[in-house]
């Protein structure tokens, strides 16, 4: 049964800001290794891992932890981490996927200075590996078609059988591998294959696929120069080898494929020899992480894009409004272990909402607004207030902000009769403050034909601007802003993706996007915001004071309105409706 990491677990736990990276990281048996290795002089001391991400799709949060470690290590072991794009199948990357991985590892905070790679760098040096393995009778080129193939390679608990073309002669296989670089052969009519042990309990060593023809697609590093394309296991460990890498870190999926990993660099007697290392994989609740699926949606038209605000993607979280240092501080938090275990998106939320409490500047914004006129404040009259950008930084400074005859409310601030004690906002006959600002009074309700209120007529006392809440005993404070300065704007409370906490492994038998959460975006076209805002640039967070936190989005509405993103709430609402369904089940 895996673990669940819920939020309250703080662990290890850590603040961190936009400018400085985490310097204090737990220990874990990764860097125990390491530790051990570097004592023993293993590799003359140093420390080189590599970031291998495969240009298919735009990185998510899974990859973020892998980034971190990678990248955390050698900074830590004043080592060096390589960029390294596993670029082997031209079928389903392309250059945009490229440029999207670069611009998330440097949003994070990392850089690989001059390390940076491409696995179709060394297609002829495979190429050439691939014919030393020929030579040493260890490949051939075998013509089972794939669904010949797996009927050959057997089961978990069976064994496979020998290909018919197992036993081509050196010359034969050398030969035919020429003629399948030179484009003599259709698509599946032939492949190469390692000639391993079709017995061995480990279906990974059954003499695996190392090249497979692809005609008809442009690489988008080499273009049309290559016809046939080495596969990613026997790619990947050799790139390893040639970059010098010491620590090869993966996930667990890859344990089986250890046995395979070393046995290329063995047979091909490669000078470096870097250590496989497997850990545990980031499981997350309420999101997906298989990137077929992650594609599936953008391509089905379930989010409006690879970087959509409710998407586990790095792009997604950014234009949502996560800070880079709360994705590293999450990283930290969650730890690095040897076993699977199931995160809780709280802990996630938990590390953005700490994190945007610290830095985040305090705005006023209304999002359902109600108009209010304060009939005995002088018509014509604008007031600056001057008031503070965040209530425990001064460093933060301060801001102005404009007081008039007309003001707007939210439509939650206001009732016509409280429903209990508890209510502490505003009635009619009642008061409250406005934040920052003076004391109100409802004196009368305006109502349409369908009995729906428009519009409040308040008073307001002047003596109350700055006066401090205990000095006048009213209930509440409550947000506002000038309804002839303040700026419209769209506003777009987004929510979990998923309603489901394992959508990818729901025991209902439902497809996961059966699981898609119908309310993971609800848009406010109405909002009215306090005129600072109008100045703010795309990706500035804010938390709208009483709202949450929001962000600034790269888009604009058609008539040129500022679009804002919530990014998380003020308190985490997903705990309670948690725990009540558990309590119902």
């Amino acid at each position: 049964m895996k673990n669940v990491l819920r939020a309250q677990d703080k662990n290890d736990a850590m603040s961190d800001n936009e400018t400085t990276l985490t310097t204090t990281t737990p220990g874990n048996f990764i860097r125990h290794i390491i530790d051990d290795d570097i004592a023993a002089n293993k590799n003359n001391g140093k420390v080189v891992t590599r970031f291998p991400p495969e240009p298919n799709g735009y990185l998510h949060i899974g990859h973020a932890k892998s980034i971190c470690l990678n990248f955390g290590i050698a900074e830590d072991y004043n080592g060096t981490c390589n960029l390294r794009f596993d670029d082997t199948n031209p079928h389903k990357e392309n250059a945009e996927f490229v440029q999207s991985i670069q611009d998330d590892v440097r949003w994070l905070g990392y850089d690989w200075g001059k390390q940076h790679f491409f696995a179709s760098d060394y297609f002829e040096q495979l190429y050439d590996f691939a014919v030393q393995l020929i030579e040493k009778g260890q490949a051939y080129v075998c013509d089972l078609n794939a669904e010949e193939m797996r009927e050959y390679r057997g089961t978990l608990t069976e064994p496979g059988k020998d290909s018919p073309y197992r036993n081509r002669s050196v010359e034969e296989n050398r030969e035919l591998f020429a003629k399948m670089r030179a484009g003599e052969f259709a698509d599946g009519s032939k492949v190469l294959r390692a000639k391993i042990d079709m017995a061995s309990p480990n279906i990974n060593l059954r003499d695996p696929t190392i090249y497979r023809i692809r005609h008809g697609v442009v690489h988008h590093q080499t273009g049309e120069s290559w016809c046939i394309y080495p596969m990613y296991d026997y790619t990947h460990c050799l790139s390893d080898s040639l970059e010098g890498i010491t620590h090869s870190l993966c996930t667990l999926e890859f344990a089986d494929h250890r046995p395979l990993y070393d046995w290329f660099l063995d047979t091909l007697e490669a000078p470096c020899h870097p250590q496989q290392i497997e850990f545990s994989r980031l499981s997350l609740q309420y999101t997906i992480t298989s990137k077929r699926k992650l594609t599936s949606l953008v391509e089905d038209g379930h989010v409006e894009g690879w970087d959509d605000p409710r998407m586990p993607t790095i792009a997604g979280m950014r234009r949502r409004g996560y800070p880079a240092a709360a994705i590293r501080d999450f990283c930290v938090r969650i730890g690095v272990t040897k076993s699977d275990n199931t995160v809780e998106m709280g802990v996630l939320e938990n590390c953005v909402r700490e994190n945007l409490n610290e830095h985040a500047p305090r705005r006023m914004a209304v999002l359902n607004p109600l108009r209010v006129i304060i009939t005995n404040y002088p018509e014509g009259q604008v007031e600056q207030l001057t008031v503070a950008n965040h209530p425990q930084n001064e460093t933060m400074g301060t801001r102005e902000i404009p007081m008039s005859r007309e003001i707007v409310i939210d439509q939650d601030d206001f009732l016509e009769v409280a429903p209990n004690k508890k209510f502490k906002r505003l009635v009619h006959g009642g008061e409250v403050r406005l934040r920052n600002g003076y004391v109100i009074r409802c004196d009368e309700m305006i109502k349409n034909e369908q009995g729906d209120i428009i519009e409040l007529r308040c008073s307001y006392d002047p003596a109350t601007l700055g006066a401090s809440p205990e000095g006048r005993k009213v209930k509440g404070v409550i947000h506002w802003v000038s309804a002839a300065h303040g700026i419209s704007a769209e506003v777009r409370l987004y929510d979990r993706l998923f309603n489901h906490p394992a959508p990818d492994a729901a025991k209902d038998g439902l497809d996961y996007t059966a699981h898609l959460n119908p309310g993971s975006v609800l848009t406010l076209t109405r909002c009215v915001l306090e005129p600072t805002l109008d100045e703010a640039e795309e990706g500035e967070y804010f938390q709208f004071e009483r709202e949450g936190y929001f962000c600034k989005d790269q888009i604009v509405t058609a008539d040129n309105s500022p679009v804002f993103n919530r990014t998380v709430t003020l308190r985490d609402s997903w705990a309670k409706i948690e725990k009540q369904a558990a309590q119902a089940g």
